[in-house]
């Protein structure tokens, strides 16, 4: 995908090819054909019972999935983030649970280590993140710190050649399964943002738990836990990247972990739209099928629409980030802003088409509504993309 041709400025050069590559097809076909046989038929099941799949988590390893964005000598893929979007696309398009577990691993624990970390960190951290033989999460919320990132309580204070970190984090995807946990903590107060630093946690330090496991509208299947940190001694390699960049480090790395959380709606929409358009060729009222219906051609013309315009905006965002010369700071707000919103609206528009069998659980189209919601909240809500992208057009930081 070529979107060599756009800028911001409105100026065009060369030209524009919106095709994928035969890879990235192929990938598509891949990923689409394990989400098919492998996760749908567990779908609601697990969604039933909370149930994390962990024991899905080798074949995704195999497919490469835990590793799509980092180099090859570091255990990954080798892949960009145009493929990385098609992947959570199209996981999330059968189960947005599996998505946001590939997701959180991907570009918000391994990639922090991958881009702020050492080269010893990378390689005891990164290549067996990369490879799956290790799952990670990423912890920056607390329950006073949630928009507002930068009122981080928790604690690090030097120590006998480390650090003893304090606190809690909550809504941390991955929080009680992960082998690595990357969280920011205060390491100077009067310094406020830049006093804020990143730390690898490994699962076992003593004084480091999961805590409360919540009980969520949707994406049942994922975990989101809190994680606790008590007298918990970090040795002082593992601080990540410089004292006192950790919530600016943070800030980069949601650029990449917007780009997620735009596939995970983007999916979601997809998989919504889809299944009210076959329900919709077949569901007859009034003697013939409810397609011939025009209040539905409109619905469906909407949600296809909303849909090929969220899936133009991610992929643009995830092609900046594959540039590696700029920030995509702006791009990758909006991409999310959007796609999420558009997961809202093709959802809901989903259950209507459906109309009572909608509600009903028999159906896929409740749970899309139920955990579609999460994308216009996780990583920075609507509100606080607005601002972003507001803050970016004004040329304020």
């Amino acid at each position: 995908m070529d979107f060599t041709a756009i800028h911001s400025s409105g100026h065009r050069e060369g030209s524009l090819d919106f095709s994928l590559t035969d890879e990235q097809q192929q990938l598509r076909r891949s990923i689409r054909q394990f989400a098919e046989t492998e996760i749908r038929p567990h779908v609601m099941e697990w969604d039933e019972a909370s149930h994390f799949p962990s024991e899905i988590l080798p074949q995704l390893a195999d497919l490469g999935l835990l590793g799509v964005i980092f180099p090859e000598d570091h255990g990954g893929a080798g892949l960009g983030y145009i493929e990385y979007a098609i992947a959570i696309e199209e996981l999330s398009r059968v189960d947005g649970s599996v998505g946001i577990i590939v997701a959180a691993h991907n570009s918000l624990c391994t990639n922090h280590i991958f881009k702020f970390g050492t080269e010893a960190q990378r390689k005891k951290f990164v290549t067996p993140l990369a490879q799956g033989k290790k799952l990670g999460c990423w912890s920056l919320t607390e329950p006073e710190a949630g928009s507002d990132a930068g009122g981080t309580r928790t604690t690090a204070v030097r120590k006998d050649g480390g650090w003893v970190l304090n606190g809690a984090k909550t809504f941390t995807t991955n929080g009680h399964y992960a082998d690595v946990c990357v969280a920011m903590a205060v390491t100077d107060k009067s310094k406020g943002g830049h006093g804020i630093s990143a730390f690898i946690i490994e699962k076992g330090t003593p004084g480091f738990r999961p805590g409360k496991k919540e009980n969520k509208l949707g994406l049942r299947a994922s975990d989101t836990s809190e994680v606790v940190f008590n007298d918990c001694f970090v040795p002082a390699e593992n601080l990540l990247g410089q004292e006192g960049e950790g919530f600016v480090n943070s800030l980069q790395i949601l650029d990449g972990g917007r780009i997620s959380i735009a596939a995970l709606g983007l999916g979601m929409a997809q998989g919504a739209f889809e299944a009210a358009t076959a329900y919709a060729k077949q569901r007859k009222q009034f003697g013939k099928t409810i397609s011939e219906f025009q209040a539905i051609q409109f619905k469906l013309a909407d949600m296809a629409t909303e849909i090929d315009a969220a899936r133009l905006l991610t992929y643009r965002a995830a092609w900046l980030a594959d540039r590696k010369d700029s920030r995509y700071t702006l791009e990758s707000s909006m991409a999310k802003l959007y796609a999420g919103e558009v997961g809202c609206r093709v959802a809901s528009e989903a259950v209507q088409v459906f109309g009572g069998y909608g509600f009903i659980k028999d159906y896929p189209a409740e749970k899309f509504y139920r955990d579609v919601k999460l994308c216009t909240i996780g990583e920075g809500t609507s509100e606080i993309q607005r601002l972003v992208i507001a803050r970016q057009l004004l040329g304020k930081k």
